[in-house]
C-alpha cells in the first residue's frame, strides 16, 4: 500500500502548476471570442436603433416642414442628428422617400411627397453596419429604419 502511496504522490508533484496554465488557456480561448461577440452584438444593435430612430426622426422633419423644397434637407439634418447621438458616423447614412404601398427595399426610385393633406408616404433611412476589426471596405451590411409619415389634414 505504500508504494501504492508513493507512486501517486509522485504523479501529483510532476502535475503540480498545471491547472493554473489549463485555466489560463481556457480562459483566453472561450473570453476573447465571447467579449468580442458582444462587442460586435453591441454595434449591430446600435445601427438597428439608430437606423430606425432616424426614420422616426427624418419622417417628423418630413411632416412638420413648411414647404416640400425644403423638406429633404431637414429629413436629412435630423437623421444625421439621431444616428450621431448613437455613435455612428453620420456619412453612413442615406434617407429616402417612398409611396406608402412600397417597401424600403423596392423603392429604388426617389419619391418627392406633395404634401397634400392628409398624404401618406414612408421614409427610408439606410445605416451602414460597422462591426469592429471588420475592414472598412465591407460596406454590405445595412440597417434600414421605416417611418410611415402621414401629413396633418389641415394642412
Amino acid at each position: 500500500m505504500t508504494r501504492l502511496a508513493a507512486q501517486l504522490e509522485h504523479l501529483r508533484r510532476g502535475e503540480r502548476g498545471s491547472a493554473v496554465v489549463e485555466f489560463v488557456i481556457l480562459a483566453v480561448a472561450i473570453f476573447v471570442p465571447l467579449t468580442y461577440g458582444v462587442i460586435a452584438f453591441a454595434a449591430i444593435q446600435r445601427a438597428v436603433f439608430a437606423s430606425t430612430e432616424a426614420a422616426r426622426q427624418a419622417g417628423r422633419a418630413y411632416g412638420t416642414a413648411p414647404d416640400p423644397a425644403g423638406a429633404g434637407a431637414r429629413a436629412e439634418y435630423a437623421a444625421a442628428l439621431a444616428v450621431e447621438s448613437q455613435g455612428i458616423d453620420p456619412t453612413d447614412v442615406a434617407v429616402w422617400a417612398a409611396p406608402a404601398s412600397a417597401s424600403c427595399e423596392d423603392s429604388g426610385d426617389r419619391y418627392s411627397p406633395s404634401f397634400a393633406p392628409a398624404e401618406q408616404f414612408v421614409v427610408c433611412v439606410q445605416v451602414t453596419i460597422r462591426v469592429p476589426l471588420i475592414p472598412e471596405f465591407i460596406t454590405t451590411n445595412t440597417s434600414t429604419g421605416r417611418y410611415v409619415v402621414t401629413m396633418d389634414h389641415f394642412r
